[in-house]
């Protein structure tokens, strides 16, 4: 998703130290207070040791690291600042984690000029001294202890030779180099050079077994020297050999190569031979005649020493000495070896070193600066061919002001241009449009404030000191006077100017101009200051980040639309202004939202008004996020979470193309990404999630300073001195698999729009009545897979395409349209006497059948699907399954059972899922009780699903699917779980369903306990029925005493009181169960629902009960649970699906309407009963506008509900429904929704026969009436309704109170304005309202026509 792409970590500004690992190899480098260490091969950052991790007393000192030195044999590294030593060492435990291994601090204070570390020994030269200490441990703790020191002047380098004998100095400038003895420190040899020493090498061979000593000195003319022993003095070294300029020179030098001086670098020997040695094995069988071949063996058994220098036009030369390994020292001999072509390297590198990688064949070249690695083939490159040499990757050139600290980062509009504010300076970098790459423009003076423009090729300063504005570069300079600004910002550029805003610290708003600033000539212009006219009192104000605005350069007219600035008063409401040239120069407030009033102290605001707040919370800090569409079905508030170990230092916002806004929230070591989730129809998951979390604290010890979106999905992040960029590797030419999800896929992935073959999608459209849509799909479905199957087999890609969106609000009556070219269509019918309908073998192979169903279920096992989880493609698989099984019942299954039957398969199939991941999807008719896997998923079915069977006609359909789903064998568990006896309307089917219950929890198990079933059969009178039972549990200790108890007769009072002991002894026992059983055996119901309810916790149980005993309309107990139990529990849920069920059975059916719709608030003060405590309002549920469009004008209560709920409510719920459509992935059905809605009231169409009525269309009280325009038919717009008569008038108040009614006022004569708004035509309202209802119920109702321009 993210990956670390690029890192802003200086660069070496001597030499690169190596240390090989065994399966990388590191470059090592002194930048700022750090040591870098970066992978040699692509140069990518590893890894940064802070100097003030072993000396913290340095972190504020600006002190930078000096010297380095490597100890390969300990995988050790010192590092050296002012007196100070620090040394980390590599864990041998932890794979790629240092620790601080010791530290030395040079007495007296002197700094350190050089130093090397070899085998527990380290050489230190100081102003003054040069010294050598010794590695040694004292319990158990590295310690070094000094072996001894001599007076010396500042020496730059020193180095041990391999042997460790000597010792090896020269000062800066100076041009002796002098040898010591390393063990007592004395001087051997003093050996002088006719110009300074710039360096030295010790020459070691693996294939030399004496310590002989042979050194390579270097001086400032390039030139090479070659000092060995003699025979009769085997510890003096003498000039045996020299490399200058001139030697290395191909042919006669011309006046520009006399004059150029070129550096002189040793190929290391015994690296040039582990290469030679790989590629001769590699091609022992091919022919030796080979010259490439040829040459390489001729090096190999030479032994020669190799010396490159680079000449200006990046042409490499390469001179060989022969025979140094041999004596005498006269038979040295040396030969040019090759002139490669130009352009090879970069011309003139200071620094040289060529690597081998384990068993490679090939070498990495190092060179520096800048920094650059190679891939070279020594096959072609000793050849003398370009291909040589192959740039791996190169790193960009370093300034010195990027050693100074970050302080904080700074973009553009449009996340092109950057400005990095470091301590003393700011510097400019450009984002390149293609691979993103990020480049260094320039640097300038320090300033308060910072605007960057213009792709980071200008910048605007702003001074307090100088209360000034100034614009860079400009000729001539350009500067403008200002008052003290506490915030300045940049607005996406126009194509002839950009608009700066700046914020006073009295909060006062000035907007600035600058014109012609890509005509070379700006001007910069202070076009007024204003205020934003703001009730209360404004506690802050900050600028909305503009990244979402656009993917292009916008327009004038765009910029418009767009908010600018964001306010919050001290009530706590957020409110977001733009700028309005058109109305006198004036902010216009475009959303509010309220965010009660907590103290933050941080905040942060997307284009696509999103606020993110930190502030102090209970347990720690709490961030929270915000949106601006705040109503009565939304807060505002989307993500809630508690920080408690952490502090937020910093936030962030960036947008997908598709506008979905992506959060970083900066911590000191971390950052976490943040986006919107997509909701689902079953799980409850929040709103936002994290989508990722980028850690440095593996990279670099400094703390994060700031991080920034840059454009892309580019994010970058500074800490200390360095800049790590984080994108996409695939993207840049030393990337990785071009495969990989980016950043904005994967967004998209969580939170964008679905394919049509997605479960969520499906079922929605299973849910909304479009069945033909959904066989289409699957038709589709089927076709894809095939062809994804034969592109597969012939190794090709293949590309899903979906449906046209606009099949997705066709009406279902007429056929929709497959993607696949039809079949020739034949007829489908014949006459009576015909012979049988001739069906073509093709048509109906592509035609939605269980053999089709079959097919693609195959074929979903073996092609995988985009965007689709495993636990996804079962659910798919057995939607389909379900699907097919309830068309095959489509003619005796109404919309509510098929909704009840879809769910139900899902939940079985989920929680199979949750119990055994690699399940196999079951088939609907082998599921097994829900009272055994579910525990791992779900307990149960959801309020919503119950109620669709509730509201079916086909529930003998729904109970005997319901049996299937738990094996045939129902038990209590079972039935709560898919809530039979909430949604079932039949007393005798309940009945008779309890009788079956009580069957199968008797037979369940091998004990065969009575008590087991003694509630359900004493609630249906069968008291001798379980009698007979304890005859057969002789094992049972209480069998004698029940048998004797239950002979009695329990119609007499005495044994009936008799019951209601025992119930109550048994409810001391904590046997609650049997003792409702017993309450119910003593007549005794209301005490045993009241067990249910308080003891095991079960509603659903006293419903079941209450239901089948009572008898009579009244039904009190019934009653007493639902207004006492089931509605207040279902205000603190927030589950307006339960509430709505509870109400219709209540028999206030208008209730069950409003609640759909209305504030839970509202709706709980119309109630005698008081609610105490009510949950989240829970709108996230599309279903809930279905099942409104359904009831509102089912009955005559749902319609005199559904009239007191005013239009523009209505308006916004649909609204609602369309967004929580759009954050489940279902765009297309949320343009449905909008598009189809029925905003029609019941309304009456009165016969003109009658001499009391007119022939009118009248509206209910409280229904407003908008002109309506025409709408395509829908499934759920009626043109004509019937309602059924269940109230009277008289005897059931209104649900909400009368609006009052002004008394003693003369109407005023309607103004011009009024006059012109009542001139449009709206029916009469008649006294009557729901009177005139009640004459014409059954009757076919009209409705006028909606008008949606009528909420604009």
């Amino acid at each position: 998703m993210l990956d670390l792409v690029d890192s802003f970590v200086g660069g070496p500004s001597a030499d690169v130290h190596i240390l090989t690992l065994p399966k990388e190899i590191l470059l090592v480098y002194a930048f700022a207070d750090c040591v870098v260490l970066l992978d040699a091969e692509t140069l990518e950052f590893c890894r940064a040791l802070a100097f003030w991790e072993v000396f913290p007393g340095t972190r504020e000192s600006h002190q930078h690291v000096r010297r380095i030195s490597i100890e390969p044999g300990m995988k050790l590294i010192a590092a050296s600042s002012g007196s100070q030593i620090a040394f980390w060492s590599l864990s041998g435990t932890q794979r790629d984690t240092w620790r601080v291994h010791s530290s030395l601090s040079m007495l007296g204070g002197h700094e350190v000029t050089a130093m090397d570390c070899k085998s527990g020994l380290l050489a230190v030269s100081t102003p003054d001294s040069l010294s050598v200490y010794n590695l040694s441990l004292e319990d158990d703790l590295p310690t070094w202890t000094r072996k001894w020191v001599i007076p010396a002047p500042a020496y730059s380098v020193v180095r041990f030779s391999p042997s460790l004998v000597y010792l090896a100095a020269v000062a800066k400038s100076g041009n002796i180099v002098r040898l010591y003895s390393t063990p007592s420190g004395r001087q051997i040899q003093a050996i002088k050079h006719p110009r300074p020493v710039k360096d030295f090498i010790w020459r070691f061979s693996s294939k030399s077994s004496r310590d002989d000593l042979v050194l390579f000195t270097i001086t400032i003319d390039s030139t090479l020297r070659i000092f060995l022993p003699v025979l009769d003095t085997p510890h003096f070294l003498q000039l045996h050999a020299t490399l200058d300029h001139y030697s290395l020179m191909p042919g006669a030098p011309d006046d520009h190569q006399k004059n150029s001086t070129s550096n002189i670098f040793w190929l290391h020997d015994d690296t040039l031979e582990g290469v030679f040695s790989a590629i001769l094995e590699s091609h022992a069988s091919s022919s030796i005649e080979d010259t490439q071949l040829r040459r390489i063996k001729e090096m190999h058994d030479g032994g020669w020493d190799c010396f490159a220098r680079v000449l200006n036009d990046g042409s490499v030369v390469v001179r060989a000495v022969a025979n140094v390994d041999r004596r005498p020292p006269t038979l040295l001999r040396q030969f040019s070896l090759l002139h490669s072509p130009p352009s090879l390297l970069s011309s003139d590198p200071s620094h040289l070193h060529i690597l081998r990688t384990h068993g490679a064949k090939n070498l990495i070249t190092i060179t520096s600066p800048p920094l650059r690695a190679y891939r070279m083939d020594p096959l072609t490159f000793f050849d003398g061919r370009k291909e040589g040499m192959r740039l791996l990757s190169q790193r960009p050139s370093v300034s010195e002001t990027e050693s100074r600290r970050i302080r904080q980062f700074i973009r553009t509009p449009d996340g092109r241009g950057l400005a990095v504010l470091r301590t003393d300076c700011v510097e400019t970098w450009n984002l390149s449009s293609g691979k993103h790459i990020l480049t260094k423009v320039g640097s300038w003076p320090s300033a308060d404030l910072v605007v960057v423009l213009d792709g980071g090729h200008r910048v605007l300063l702003y001074s307090e000191a100088s209360s000034s504005i100034t614009l860079f570069p400009s000729q001539p300079a350009l500067s403008l006077h200002a008052p003290p600004l506490s915030s300045l910002f940049s607005l996406p550029s126009s194509e002839n100017h950009t608009t700066i805003i700046g914020i006073t610290k009295d909060s006062l708003i000035l907007r600035i101009r600058i014109s012609n600033i890509d005509e070379g000539t700006p001007e910069l212009t202070l076009l007024n200051s204003t205020t934003i006219p703001l009730d209360g009192e404004l506690s802050l104000i900050i600028p909305v980040d503009p990244m979402a605005w656009s993917f292009s350069r916008p327009s004038d007219e765009a910029a418009k639309a767009h908010d600018v600035l964001q306010t919050r008063n001290g009530s706590g409401e957020l409110a977001f202004w733009t700028y309005d040239e058109d109305k006198h120069d004036t902010w216009v407030c475009t959303g509010k939202v309220n965010t009660s009033g907590r103290q933050i102290r941080m905040a942060r605001c997307s284009s696509a008004k999103k606020t993110a707040l930190v502030g102090p919370g209970r347990s720690g800090e709490e961030l929270t996020i915000w949106d601006s569409k705040e109503s009565e079905f939304a807060s505002g508030l989307e993500y809630n979470t508690v920080f408690r170990d952490e502090s937020v230092s910093d936030l962030d916002w960036s947008s997908t193309p598709d506008s979905q806004s992506i959060l970083a929230v900066g911590f000191s070591r971390h950052v976490l990404l943040l986006c919107q989730q997509r909701m689902t129809y079953f799980d409850e998951e929040p709103a936002w999630g994290v989508l990722g979390r980028i850690e440095i604290g593996h990279m670099l010890p400094h703390g994060i300073s700031d991080s920034i979106w840059l454009s892309g999905g580019t994010l970058l992040i500074g800490a200390g001195h360095h800049i790590l960029q984080y994108g996409h590797k695939h993207r840049r030419i030393r990337g990785t698999a071009a495969g990989q999800a980016g950043l904005f896929e994967e967004v998209a992935r969580l939170n964008g729009p679905l394919p049509d073959y997605h479960p969520q999608m499906i079922l929605q459209c299973l849910l909304w009545g479009k069945t033909e849509l959904v066989k289409t799909i699957i038709i589709n479905l089927d076709r894809d897979l095939q062809a994804a199957v034969v592109h597969a087999e012939e190794g090709r890609s293949f590309h899903w395409e979906g449906l046209p969106v606009e099949n997705f609000w066709m009406a279902e009556s007429a056929p929709t349209p497959s993607k696949v070219p039809a079949t020739k269509s034949r007829p489908r019918y014949s006459m009576l006497f015909d012979g049988p309908v001739v069906v073509d073998a093709e048509e109906d192979d592509q035609a939605f059948s269980p053999k089709l169903v079959e097919r693609v279920i195959q074929n979903l096992e073996s092609v995988p699907l985009d965007n689709l989880s495993p636990n996804e493609k079962a659910h798919l698989t057995g939607l389909i399954q379900a699907f097919l099984e309830a068309d095959e019942q489509r003619r005796a299954l109404d919309d509510n059972g098929l909704r009840y039957l879809i769910s139900l398969r899902s939940f079985y199939i989920l929680n199979a899922r949750a119990a055994s991941p690699r399940a196999v999807t079951p088939s609907f008719a082998s599921m097994k009780s829900v009272s055994q896997p579910v525990n791992l998923g779900r307990e149960r079915l959801r309020f919503r699903d119950m109620i669709w069977a509730f509201h079916s006609e086909s529930q003998e359909i729904l109970l005997a699917a319901s049996t299937t789903a738990c094996g045939g064998k129902m038990v209590w568990n079972d039935a709560k779980a898919m809530g039979v006896f909430l949604w079932l309307n039949s007393v005798e089917t309940m009945k008779s369903q309890l009788e079956i219950i009580a069957r199968h929890q008797y037979m369940a198990g091998d004990a065969r306990d009575p008590t087991a079933c003694s509630l359900f059969y004493f609630a249906l009178g069968k008291v001798r029925l379980v009698h007979g039972l304890w005859k057969q549990a002789a094992w049972h200790k209480e069998q004698n005493a029940m048998l004797k108890f239950l002979s009695n007769d329990f119609s007499i009072e005495r044994w009936r009181t008799a019951a209601l002991k025992n119930a109550y002894a048994l409810l001391g026992k904590q046997r609650f169960e049997y003792a409702a059983a017993f309450f119910l055996l003593g007549g005794g119901l209301k005490d045993a629902v009241n067990i249910c309810i308080k003891y095991l916790d079960d509603f659903q149980l006293a419903i079941a009960l209450a239901r089948i005993l009572e008898q009579g309309d009244e039904k009190p107990i019934l009653t007493d649970i639902l207004s006492n139990v089931v509605v207040p529990l279902a205000f603190k849920k927030g589950n307006r699906w339960l509430a709505s069920w509870a109400f219709w059975n209540m028999k206030r059916r208008d209730l069950a309407v409003r609640i759909l719709v209305s504030p839970l608030q509202d709706v709980a003060d119309t109630l005698s009963a008081r609610i105490t405590e009510i949950g989240d309002p829970n709108y996230d549920d599309p279903s809930l506008a279905l099942f409104f469009a359904q009831l509102k004008a089912k009955t005559l209560q749902t319609a005199k509900g559904t009239s007191e709920i005013s239009g523009r409510t209505e308006f916004n719920f649909v609204l609602q429904t369309a967004r929580v459509f759009c954050r489940m992935g279902c765009h297309a059905l949320a343009v449905d929704i909008v598009r189809s809605w029925s905003f029609d009231r019941p309304t009456s169409t009165v016969s003109a026969s009658s001499s009391e009525q007119a022939d009118i269309v009248a509206p209910l009280p409280g229904s407003p009436v908008f002109p309506r325009r025409p709408l395509p038919p829908s499934h759920f717009r009626r043109r004509s309704a019937t309602i059924v008569i269940d109230m009277e008038v008289p005897s059931d108040p209104s649900t909400r109170a009368a609006s009052p009614e002004p008394k003693n006022v003369q109407p005023a004569s309607p103004s011009a304005s009024e006059k012109k708004e009542t001139d449009v035509e709206v029916p009469v309202r008649k006294a009557g309202g729901i009177g005139s209802l009640l004459k014409t119920a059954k009757q076919d109702v009209s409705v006028p026509e909606f008008d949606m321009n009528a909420f604009f």
